[in-house]
C-alpha cells in the first residue's frame, strides 16, 4: 500500500510517499516544492516526478494520501478528509490562518486531481481528546467555553508518536500497543506501574506535553498554536489583558496586534537577533544580552511546563527531546535538565553530548531517563491513514 503524505504551507508543498508491505513500512521517497502559486501545478509535478522516478507506475499506485491538519476546533480525530472536515478548517481558521486555508485547498486540489482516491485528515489536535476537563478548560464564562474557547493542544503527531516510541524503547510493549490502537480503540487501563513520560517538542515551533501510559494528560498549547511556550516568532502564554492594553497604550489595531503576535514576538521579539536559535545561541556567546535573555527565556518555559506535568504525573520515568532544537542541541538539554538531581534527574555529560539517539543520555544512578528521539510526524500521518483505511 503507497500512502503520500501531504505537508502544505501557505507558499510551500512538501510530501512523503511511505510504502507498507509484507509487515515492512518503508519510506520511499520525499521532496518538496518552495513559492508555490499553484498547488495544483505542484501537485501534477509531484506525482510526475515520482513516476520519472520509478517509485509509481501511475498516479493509481497513490492508495491514499494523509494530511497532518491542523486545527478543527471540535471535529477531531483521524477522518477521511471530506466536506465535512474542509468546513471545520475553515470554521477554526481564525485559530490557525497560516495553516487550516491552505490545508482546505489542498484538500480540494488532491480530491480534483486523484478522483477516488481516499484522503484522510490527522488532526493535530486528536492526541488530545482524553485530557480531563480540568486541564482543558479555560477560567472564563460559560457561553465561552460553549464558542469553542478550550485547550485543543497541538503537535499530536510528533507526541504520539513520543509516547509509542519511548514505550518500546523503555520496555513497554503493553503501552505501546495502546498508542498504537488509540484512534481506533481509545484509551485502556493498564495494570502495573503507569508509564510517566514528559515528551518536549522542540522547534521552530515548540509544546511540551505530560504522557500516562500513552495518554496525553495535558500539553502546554492550548486554544492556538499561539501558546505555551515562546515560538520561534510566536508569542507564547500572555495575559489576555495585553492585548486591549497595547490597544489603548501604543494605538495599535487588533489585526496589527494580531500580526505582531504571530510574527513578531517569540524569540525573535526577545533576542533582535533572529528567530533561528541557532542565530540566537552564536549571538549569546558572543556577548548579546538580548539574545541571552531569549535562551533563558525559552528555557524557563519549557522547565515550568517540565516541572507542571512531573508533578501531574506524581513523578517521571522519561523526559524525550525531539524536534530539531531538542534533538541536536546538548547545552540545551543541560539547561533544561540542571538542577534536578533530588527530583531523581541527572544528565551524564559525555552521554548528552554525544546524543545518541534512542539512547539514554542520564547517568546510571538517575532514576529518570533522558531520551533525544528523531521526530517522525509524517510517518504517525501515513500509519492512521492505513489504520483509518482498514487496511492489513
Amino acid at each position: 500500500m503507497n500512502i503520500l503524505v501531504a505537508n502544505l504551507g501557505s507558499t510551500s508543498f512538501k510530501y512523503r510517499l511511505f510504502r507498507f508491505a509484507d509487515g515492512a513500512e518503508t519510506l520511499v521517497a520525499k521532496g518538496g516544492y518552495e513559492r508555490v502559486t499553484d498547488f495544483g501545478r505542484a501537485i501534477e509535478d509531484c506525482l510526475a516526478s515520482l513516476q520519472s522516478a520509478g517509485h509509481l507506475r501511475s498516479a493509481k499506485d497513490v492508495h491514499a494520501v494523509g494530511f497532518k491538519a491542523v486545527h478543527g476546533g471540535e471535529v477531531t480525530g483521524c477522518l477521511t478528509a471530506d466536506e465535512k472536515v474542509e468546513a471545520a478548517l475553515m470554521a477554526a481558521a481564525d485559530l490557525a490562518p497560516a495553516h487550516n486555508p491552505v490545508y482546505a485547498a489542498g484538500i480540494r486540489q488532491f480530491r480534483q486531481k486523484l478522483p477516488g482516491v481516499p484522503l484522510v485528515a490527522l488532526f493535530e489536535t486528536a492526541f488530545y481528546q482524553w485530557v480531563a476537563d480540568p486541564a482543558r478548560r479555560y477560567a472564563v464564562p460559560e457561553a465561552w467555553f460553549q464558542a469553542g474557547v478550550r485547550r485543543y493542544g497541538f503537535h499530536g503527531a510528533s507526541h504520539k508518536f513520543i509516547a509509542e516510541r519511548s514505550a518500546e524503547l523503555l520496555g513497554r510493549a503493553d503501552v505501546a500497543q495502546v498508542v498504537r490502537e488509540l484512534y481506533q480503540a481509545g484509551p485502556k487501563d493498564l495494570p502495573g506501574a503507569p508509564l510517566r513520560v514528559i515528551s518536549c517538542h522542540l522547534g521552530g515551533s515548540s509544546s511540551v506535553t505530560g504522557i500516562r501510559n500513552g495518554i496525553a494528560i495535558g500539553t502546554s498549547m492550548g486554544l492556538s498554536a499561539q501558546s505555551g511556550l515562546p515560538q520561534n516568532n510566536r508569542v507564547g502564554d500572555l495575559d489576555s489583558f495585553a492585548i486591549p492594553y497595547i490597544h489603548r497604550k501604543l494605538g495599535l489595531s487588533i489585526p496589527e496586534i494580531e500580526k505582531q503576535l504571530a510574527a513578531q514576538g517569540g524569540l525573535l521579539g526577545l533576542s533582535g537577533v533572529g528567530n533561528d536559535l541557532r542565530d540566537i545561541r552564536a549571538a549569546s556567546l558572543a556577548g548579546n544580552a538580548r539574545a541571552t535573555l531569549a535562551i533563558e527565556t525559552y528555557v524557563h518555559a519549557i522547565r515550568h511546563y517540565l516541572g507542571a506535568y512531573w508533578v501531574a504525573l506524581g513523578g517521571c520515568d522519561a523526559v524525550v527531546f525531539t524536534g530539531g532544537i531538542g534533538e541536536n542541541n546538548p547545552w540545551l538539554r543541560d539547561l533544561v535538565c540542571g538542577g534536578l538531581a533530588d527530583l531523581g534527574l541527572q544528565l551524564d555529560p559525555a552521554r548528552n553530548q554525544a546524543g545518541v539517539p534512542e539512547t539514554n543520555l542520564a547517568a546510571d544512578s538517575s532514576r529518570t531517563r533522558v531520551l533525544a528521539i528523531p521526530a517522525n510526524e509524517e510517518l504517525v500521518v501515513a500509519r492512521e491513514t492505513r489504520r483509518h483505511l482498514g487496511a492489513a
